[in-house]
């Protein structure tokens, strides 16, 4: 059986941060002479500068907001639900600790395996919740062109363009005020008021500026050409304001994480005594839910970077001091097995790029 490591850490590899987890990957993340990143010097420095006294999220700040919205539509929330330990323990903190009454969304681009689906069912129907499940082929055509053009475009990125856009919708026509996700701390610009805008997804910091531009890029050259995408958002910010024209949402993006202490250690053990929640048999990382299309993305990214979206997500935790960085590298490191990826791209209906 062929498989192809993607570890953090190789022998011939870039150099990693002593610190985090991003590689030495001029011009965007560059390590100094100890070893150190630039993004964890600037976390720091931010860290130094900001205001005395300013708070970060508090459980407080998030009742408020649920409160002054609590009970004045036909449902408080609509709740995006993968089937991940994230989004099912937001869901549950939703329904079971704020006592709200949610929608809940789930979506399927076709390349979320059954077992995501099936979780996110089960768990719908233990808390006994309303429930949308929509199913698409609309982003085939764009993800494999994506593999035909050889674009550095990396596809998580797209995705979430298009499924923040369709949550928006879906938040409109029911007339839902806040929309509940379950990103972690380490998915935020940080852990201050200002995951409070753009969805948590500013990509403008130094780690994700060459994938921002080749997103920009991709949608430029090979998007807004095609009838069938023309009207594709190309940022996070022109998703916010087709929702906002389009579809006169007002609806604002929270997640419980932001706002509680703790991580999975914390609620992954009461999701599974509660709902009988269990871990997917395979995902990337590790002990996390992505759809197939995933380890593609993730493959690629190694590939044109030397690092993913979850190498971000893992280094801004381990500077909070939410998960340790021998914890971190440890969910990074895997080993993804050829003919799964052959599978992968035969549905995508698409051939792996050669080097």
């Amino acid at each position: 059986m062929s498989t192809l490591s993607l570890s953090p850490i190789t022998s011939a590899g870039p150099a990693i941060c002593r610190r985090c987890v991003l590689p030495h990957a001029p011009p965007d993340i560059v390590l100094d002479s100890n070893g150190i990143c630039n993004i964890c010097h600037n976390y720091d420095k931010a860290e130094a500068n900001a205001p005395k006294g300013e708070r970060g999220l508090l459980e407080t700040d998030f009742l408020k907001i649920l409160d002054k919205h609590r009970g004045k539509h036909e449902y408080d929330c609509l709740c995006m639900l993968s089937g991940g330990k994230d989004s099912t323990a937001a869901l549950y903190y939703i329904k079971e600790r704020y006592k709200l009454n949610p929608l809940v969304f789930t979506f399927n681009h076709g390349f979320v395996p059954d077992e995501h689906l099936e979780s996110a069912q089960k768990t719908v129907k233990k808390l006994g919740v309303d429930f949308i499940y929509f199913q698409t082929t609309f982003m085939k055509d764009m993800f494999r062109k994506i593999i035909a053009t050889k674009s550095k475009v990396v596809i998580c990125p797209v995705c979430s363009l298009w499924y923040m856009l369709k949550t928006y919708e879906i938040a409109a026509m029911f007339d839902v005020p806040i929309i509940i996700s379950g990103w972690t701390k380490g998915q935020t610009t940080g852990g201050s008021r200002s995951v409070l805008s753009k969805c948590a997804c500013d990509q403008n910091p130094d780690e994700f500026r060459s994938m921002s531009q080749a997103t920009r890029d991709f949608m430029d050259q090979h998007v807004r050409t095609d009838p069938k995408y023309k009207d594709f958002p190309r940022t996070m910010d022109e998703v916010l304001k087709i929702a906002k024209k389009k579809y006169k949402s007002k609806a604002i993006v929270l997640s419980p994480h932001w706002f509680v202490s703790g991580g999975p250690e914390e609620y992954v053990p009461v999701i599974q005594e509660k709902l009988g929640w269990d871990y997917p048999k395979r995902s990337y990382p590790k002990k996390s839910t992505n759809c197939d299309l995933n380890f593609v993305a993730t493959k690629r990214a190694m590939r044109d970077y030397g690092y993913s979206v979850y190498h971000i997500e893992m280094a801004n935790m381990i500077r909070m001091g939410l998960v340790t960085r021998e914890e971190a590298l440890k969910l990074l490191d895997t080993e993804f097995d050829q003919t799964m990826m052959d599978g992968i791209y035969a549905k995508l209906g698409a051939r792996e790029p050669q080097p």
